[in-house]
């Protein structure tokens, strides 16, 4: 997608986000979006466009670490829910509960019980959210083996984005298939009608944003907010306010006088 076109939609999208976000604040709705996918599918860059304009105190990213000792003896979905928002909140989660159906499962990092137990209490766990009024979108970012691979090789090269990259991320590529029948199975279990999965074609991650951002918009009842009328106040006379010497306060040096271009 050329950039122009892209850049120009993108700002209308983050438009009409902003006009969400007011309904969310207004209305007191509660919206949650789960980012899923394979390594290296665009979420992360999707969600930073997606929150770019965004109050960050209305919307918010959960992504969280590995559990602590003790949430590993939680209820598996107990540390998510603390998450969860409140009245007039957007919360993005940049991977979810659905670890357990993907990379835990696939890694061996839970039992084959747990994995089972999982796909048996998600839709149930999902259909309470729903019936207490949650908003809930799940986007499942499809990436091709080929891109994939694209993606980490450019990453392992560009300093600034080589922590994007684990061990673990590169053995995905070694357990392609395995990661395939594991996102079938959880599809088969958990995209019921109250939450259904919708994949998002990311081989062309200008798109894919695009897509997404357009089709979250499209599924959301909402509408524009009257705002407040705001006016610029006249700046009042001086009262004899004098800035104190420069040289009593420690100043950040100039880094970019130094610049050539």
């Amino acid at each position: 997608m050329p950039r122009p076109v892209y850049e120009r939609e993108l700002l209308r999208l983050q438009t009409e986000l902003v006009m969400l976000q007011e309904w969310v604040r207004s209305e007191g709705a509660r919206l949650v979006v789960v980012f899923e996918g394979r390594d290296a599918a665009g979420k992360g860059g999707t969600i930073k466009r997606v929150t770019e304009q965004l109050n960050p105190r209305v919307a918010r990213i959960v992504a969280l670490p590995r559990p602590t000792e003790r949430e590993r003896g939680q209820w598996y979905f107990q540390r998510y829910v603390e998450h969860l928002p409140a009245a007039g909140e957007i919360v993005l989660f940049d991977r979810s509960w659905y670890n357990r159906a993907g990379v835990e499962h696939v890694m061996g990092f839970c039992t084959p019980e747990e994995h089972q137990l999982f796909l048996r209490q998600c839709p149930i766990f999902e259909r309470m959210l729903i019936e207490d009024g949650i908003l809930l979108r799940k986007y499942w970012f499809s990436v091709s083996d080929r891109v994939q691979e694209e993606r980490f090789r450019r990453r392992l090269k560009d300093p600034a984005r080589r922590w994007k990259l684990s061990a673990m991320d590169l053995e995905s590529i070694t357990r392609w298939e395995a990661y395939s029948r594991a996102k079938d199975d959880m599809f088969v279990h958990t995209d019921i009608a109250e939450a259904p999965w919708y994949v998002v074609e990311s081989d062309d991650k200008r798109r894919a944003r695009l897509n997404m951002m357009a089709h979250l918009l499209s599924t959301v009842p909402y509408r524009a907010v009257p705002s407040a009328t705001l006016e610029l106040p006249a700046r009042p006379p001086s009262t004899g306010y004098q800035r104190p010497p420069r040289d009593l306060q420690t100043y950040v040096p100039d880094h970019a006088a130094g610049l050539t271009r």
